[in-house]
Parts: C-alpha cells; structure tokens; sequence
C-alpha cells in the first residue's frame, strides 16, 4: 500500500469517528474530563451545608452525592499521595490541598466514614506538607489571586489553614459601575466577580479587618455587593458553567450563615444537577460551541469552505442555525461586554471571548461551500463579531479573552494564541466576503506586530489556553507556535522573519518517532502532533516533517488509539482539562490539510 494511501485511510477513519459523535441535533456536545478539583469544591460546598444547616431539606439527596464525591476522590488518589486536575495529570499543590481538606472536614461532622479515609487523609496531608502548602499556592499564582484565595479560603472553612493565611479581597469594588472596574485594577480577573463577592465576605465575616474606615465601607456594602452577585448569577445557578467557581460561591455563602439567601440555593441546584453517575464532577459542563465550531473548521476544504461529502446542505443549514443563535445580542451582565461575541457554550453561564468568536466566525465561513453565497443573517454575525474584537483589542495590539484593559493578570492581558487566531479569522472574513470599510485593516497590522514583539528568541510562542504537564513551568510552545503560524499563513506572512523563525523551531522540535509534544524529548501526543502537521503543511522545506507525522497520526489511528486525549488544556488559572472530542478534531484538521497541501 502506498504512503498516500496509507494516510488517506487513517484520514477517513478519523473523519467518520468524528461525524459519528455528532448529536441528535446534528453538532458536537464533547465532554469534558472529570476533576478531583471539581468534585473537592462540590463536596465541600455540601458539607459546608451539613454543617450549617442540618436540617435544611433542600437537598434530600446530600449526603448522598458527599459520600459518592468522596468515594470517588478515595480511588482517584495518585501513588504520591496527591491529586492532579484530572484522572491523567500529575498531582498538585492546589488540587491535592482541596481533597485533603475535604477529607478533613467529613472527619469532623458526624458523617459516617470509611476506616480508609483515615490513610488516605495522611497520605495527603504528608504530600501537602512535603510541597510547601499554604505558601506554594500562593507562589505559584504569584500576584493573580482569581484562585489562591478560593483554594485557601476552601481550606479555612475545612479548618486546615488559618484565616490568618488567607490574604482579604475588596469586595466592596463590586458595588461600583461596571465601567470602572478596570479603573481600578480589580485583584482578581474579569470572570471572577462572584468569586470577589463571596469570598471576600466569607473572609471578612472570619476575620474582620485592622483599618476601622475599611472595616466600616466592607459593612455597609455587603448587602450591595449581595445584590450585585444576585444579579450576575445565570438563571441555572452555574457561574461560567462551572462547578469550582459556583461551589466556592455557595460554600463562601453558607460560610457567611447564608444559606438559605437565593444565589445559595440556585448554586447548590447547579451543584446537585452536574454530578457524574460515578460520584464526580466535571471541570465545566461542555464546550459545545467551541467543539463545534473546531470541528466544522476541522472538516473544512482548509480554508475553501464546505466539504459537501462531509457536510451536506442539510447538516450545514441546522449547524449555522444553530449556531447564529449562541452569538450574543445584548450587552452581557457578568462582564459588561457588548453584543457580537460568543462563548464556548450555549448555556446561560457562558462568556463571550476572543478565542470562541473567531472560531464561530471561521466556522460560518466555513459552513458555505466554495461560489456559495452568505446570506444576510451571516453577513450581519460577521460584522458584529468583527466589530466586537475590534473593540476589544488591548492597546498593545493584542487580544485579551474577555475584557479590553483590564490589566496585566491572565485572562486580561493580551495573549498569542487569541491574537492569531483573531487575524485569521479576520484574514479568511476579508478573504471570502471583504472587509468592510474601516479600521480592520490597520487593527490586523498592529496584530501582527504585537505577535512579532511576543515572539521568543528561539523562534516560538507560548499560549494562555493550553500547557503541557512535563514541560518546564507547564508551557506549550508547540500550541503557541503552531497557531500562530497558521494565523501567519493565512495572513500571508510566510516570507517574514518571523514566519521562517517559527518554522525552524517546529522542525528543530519534532520529536524521533514522527510526532510533536510541546518541546522535542516529552512523549508526543495526537493533539500536538497533529497541531504542527496542520502548521506546517504547505511550507517549502518542512515537506520530510509533515511527511514523518502524518505516518505517526497514521500509525495511532491503525493501534486504535487516535481518539486518546491528552491533559493539554488550561481552564482557568493553570486548572487542567482534557476534552474527549480534541484528539479526533485536532487528527482530522492534521490530516485533511497535510494531504489536501501535499497533492
């Protein structure tokens, strides 16, 4: 059988797994791995209840789903005595702290306990001790509170650290207008003003506060800042869709004797209804919009729009319907963002960010087939969402995920994986229809410029979203790079400095078997392997290296293992994820432009 040959089978295996996990409604739900993390907040939010309010029958089923999370948690510990995010990452500080607590605090309720959690209370609490504790969560995310405080509030209400340790947040800044919050360099990131609002009252309800003028603005905006809190809180209960950020909510309230306030309640719903049939919970309920949008580009002619053999007239038409229906049409509650953006669910909870709404906007470009007209409804959705990351550039030429100039924290600042693939998403809109008239084109240079200055001097760029577990500091270049030099390609950039210097250091980067990792020597994984043979597929020279890991995808699709995740996704704050759909997604997308580039 001829190479070619050999590829184009492995391509179509893929493609048909990938279409097979559609859904009823014809687009792509994904799922989410399960998180120790996850399910540590979720049973500590219902302890917490336990305790508080013993008698409270809001939730019949409590102690139920506090013994299945903790059971669960029992069998999921790492041989190091830790936790990791998920059931395939390595442990940590932050997660193993949360489970140790959970632990700690069961013991102290009249809970019945299994005789093993004793040991494995030990294990944990050895390995907490052995890594530094309260003080290497607070060095590890450094001056971004968004998630030290929760993990050391989470402990304090457990009774394993002293509020002492937890360091006050400013909850009263929520009480002022939404358009001054990055005025004021809020301590935390945009998506975390409940986490701000609960939080910051369960630490002071603990510990007051030394400064008698603080001490007096913090009372009298708790029943304000309560109201805010109310207000930004979807109709499902779900902060972002999130059990961690809803349960540090819920649990911080309760903490506060507050049980019974509405946002409680709601959060404790949300809670009680995203629980696994194994015990556990997920790291966020989906990334429906995001899966989506990844794998209608994935199926694509690469840039040429609609493959009918694919995707027919039929499954395109309820796709784009579908998905013109997620875009956001009023200013949104939680960030004060205008109307044009999208999340990366459907969901009530969901954000609009500057990773998801270029990925819809390629997506409905790539909903029409080539000659194919965009209709009105299209055209109107382009522009809004264009002229919504216009707005949202930072001053730097870069692009933030939810919020223009907020400040220098994650999440706020500009990033290099956001920006490219706004300039793509821009560079295939101007393509396909043309830029309107305006500014597009000079926001697209400063773009690139911003990119340029962000370039690392071997030639790489590392991303927000995305990390690798072995890889010093948990960076990706591998994902950085190769999104940005497909950004770079589309943009027509390949005979720049900067297009030549990321190409080297791909090539340099492959590792021996064919495939990629986030730096040459890690075990390659589909994703990342699949990622640079998407980048580097049509470049003069890399011909050899597309060539080597199309036979290394080629050769996992024949071992039936082409659909194995990889723990390579950032959530927030460093808080790891894998997604089921990414390898097959990635593997098509990898597969259909090598051989589409190499014909």
């Amino acid at each position: 059988m001829s190479e070619r040959k050999t590829w184009e089978q492995a391509a179509a295996a893929a493609t048909a797994e990938l279409l097979q996990q559609r859904t009823a409604e014809g687009w792509w739900e994904g799922e989410l791995s399960t998180s120790a993390l996850s399910t540590a907040t979720a049973v500590m939010a219902l302890l917490q209840l336990r305790q508080h309010a013993p008698e409270d029958n809001q939730l019949p089923q409590r102690d139920q789903l506090i013994q299945g999370g903790l059971r669960w948690l029992a069998e999921h510990q790492n041989g190091d005595g830790g936790w990791g995010d998920t059931v395939l990452s390595i442990s940590n500080i932050s997660t193993t702290m949360l489970v140790h607590a959970v632990f700690h605090a069961a013991q102290q309720t009249n809970l019945p306990c299994n005789p093993e959690w004793q040991q494995i209370r030990d294990k944990a609490a050895a390995h907490v001790q052995a890594a530094g504790g309260a003080s290497a969560v607070l060095q590890r995310y450094g001056k971004d509170r968004t998630f030290s405080i929760p993990i050391l509030t989470h402990c304090a209400l457990a009774g394993t650290v002293s509020w002492k340790q937890v360091l006050p947040l400013p909850f009263e800044l929520a009480c002022i207008p939404q358009r001054l919050y990055a005025a004021v360099r809020m301590p935390v990131v945009s998506y975390a003003l409940p986490a701000l609002i609960a939080i910051g009252q369960v630490i002071f309800h603990h510990r007051g506060h030394w400064n008698p003028l603080l001490r007096w603005i913090r009372r009298r905006a708790i029943g304000r800042s309560l109201r805010v809190l109310e207000s930004i809180q979807p109709p499902n209960g779900g902060f972002l869709e999130a059990t961690p950020l809803t349960s540090f909510v819920s649990m911080s309230l309760i903490g506060s004797g507050l049980h019974a306030h509405p946002v409680t309640r709601r959060c404790l719903t949300f809670i009680a209804r995203s629980v696994r049939p194994d015990g556990s919970w997920p790291i966020d309920t989906n990334l429906e919009t995001w899966v989506t949008t990844l794998s209608v580009n994935a199926l694509s002619r690469q840039g040429h729009g609609r493959d009918e053999q694919q995707l027919d007239d039929l499954a395109a038409d309820r796709i784009r319907t579908w998905l013109l229906d997620q875009q956001y049409t009023r200013i949104h509650p939680y960030t004060g963002a205008a109307p044009g953006g999208w999340s990366w669910i459907s969901l009530p909870g969901g954000v609009p960010d500057s990773d998801d709404t270029p990925g819809a906007m390629l997506a409905l470009l790539n909903l029409r087939a080539p000659g194919e007209d965009f209709g009105d409804a299209e055209r109107a959705a382009l522009h809004a969402a264009g002229v919504w990351l216009l707005n949202l550039q930072n001053r730097d030429g870069g692009w933030p995920t939810f919020c223009r100039g907020w400040g220098t924290l994650p999440f706020d600042r500009s990033s290099s994986d956001l920006t490219a693939h706004v300039l793509r998403a821009f560079a295939e809109w101007d393509r396909r229809i043309g830029l309107p008239e305006g500014p597009w084109r000079k926001a697209m240079q400063r773009g690139l410029q911003f990119l340029s200055r962000q370039q690392r001097a071997d030639g790489s760029w590392l991303p927000l979203w995305f990390g690798n577990q072995h890889n010093c500091d948990d960076e990706n270049p591998l994902y950085g790079t190769s999104r940005v030099l497909r950004a770079l390609s589309v943009c027509e950039q390949q005979q720049t400095v900067m297009f030549a210097q990321a190409v080297r250091w791909l090539l340099q980067n492959q590792n021996h078997d064919g495939g990629w990792s986030a730096v040459k020597g890690i075990g390659s994984t589909v994703e990342e392997t699949a990622l640079a043979v998407e980048s580097l597929s049509g470049v003069v020279g890399a011909e050899a290296a597309v060539a080597r890991g199309l036979d290394w995808l080629a050769a996992t699709v024949s071992r039936g293992e082409i659909a194995q995740p990889s723990p390579i996704g950032f959530y927030f704050a460093k808080l790891w994820y894998f997604e089921r759909l990414y390898p097959l997604i990635f593997a098509v997308s990898g597969f259909r432009r090598g051989l589409q580039m190499r014909r």
